[in-house]
């Protein structure tokens, strides 16, 4: 088994991808999960090289991107093309900045399958794996594999599972670790209150140290989602990315 850990940007807005990388290597970090916003310094429509830039600054700290976190939402209600568009340009970005995958959210009840196949020769040829966070609409992971099973190629399309939200939707972790199965492409360790305002993994009610034991066996990237843009009264991300480390430590090595 063999786990990767990263952080991602979302808890360092507005932070130049230069400090970011050198934050998240201080830390242990081997890679860095790249927030893809309009608010921050990698977005879509970045000239090329800006993406170029960002992706040497990253790689001068001796880490990888772990990951691109698009904000594209593959069953949002409307026509298909603008979401096709987004898709595809962050393919783009992914593999012009060297992420092996992207983040998208599910966002609705639409269909997706038609919006996820248009792009299936966009992430083939450029090596990019395309990953359906559960959140949103699709909170559990049994809710998120029904948007990328009927394709059947894991390696391609397949789940991020974020920590907080399969568990706040009543899903245990053994149930989300059973039913990803072999489409499990990635995890994000995230704790919450009862209000669920971000808190330090182990803090919370989060049941991460289940998730650990689950993900035994398990080979990718696991990386901390600290949600400081969205909750700009929590702490700075030092306290909880070193409480992140040490999860990765007990789990990682197993």
């Amino acid at each position: 088994m063999v786990w990767q850990f990263a952080v991602s940007t979302l808890g360092m807005p507005g932070t130049p991808i230069g400090r970011a990388a050198r934050l998240a290597a201080d830390h242990g970090c081997h890679g860095l999960e790249v927030r893809a916003h309009p608010d921050e310094q990698v977005h879509i429509g970045l000239p090329a090289r800006e993406v170029e830039r960002a992706r040497v600054e990253i790689a001068d700290e001796g880490l990888a991107v772990a990951c691109l976190a698009g904000y594209a939402k593959v069953c949002a209600p409307g026509p298909d093309g603008p979401v096709v568009a987004e898709l595809r340009a962050l393919v783009d970005l992914a593999h012009r900045i060297g992420a092996p995958s992207v983040r998208v959210f599910p966002g609705g009840d639409g269909e997706s399958r038609d919006r996820i196949g248009a792009v299936l020769d966009d992430l083939r040829s450029s090596g990019v794996r395309l990953l359906v966070e559960t959140h949103d609409s699709h909170l559990t992971g049994e809710a998120a594999v029904r948007l990328v099973e009927p394709f059947g190629e894991p390696d391609l399309v397949a789940v991020l599972w974020d920590a907080l939200h399969p568990w706040r939707g009543g899903e245990e972790p053994a149930r989300t670790r059973e039913v990803l199965g072999e489409y499990l492409g990635y995890f994000q360790v995230k704790d919450a209150d009862v209000e669920l305002t971000p808190v330090a993994p182990g803090r919370g009610l989060v049941p991460l140290a289940e998730c650990g034991e689950l993900l035994s066996g398990w080979s990718g990237w696991v990386s901390l989602e600290w949600e400081k843009a969205w909750h700009p009264e929590v702490a700075e991300v030092d306290e909880p990315l070193r409480a992140a480390a040490g999860w990765f430590a007990r789990y990682g090595s197993r």
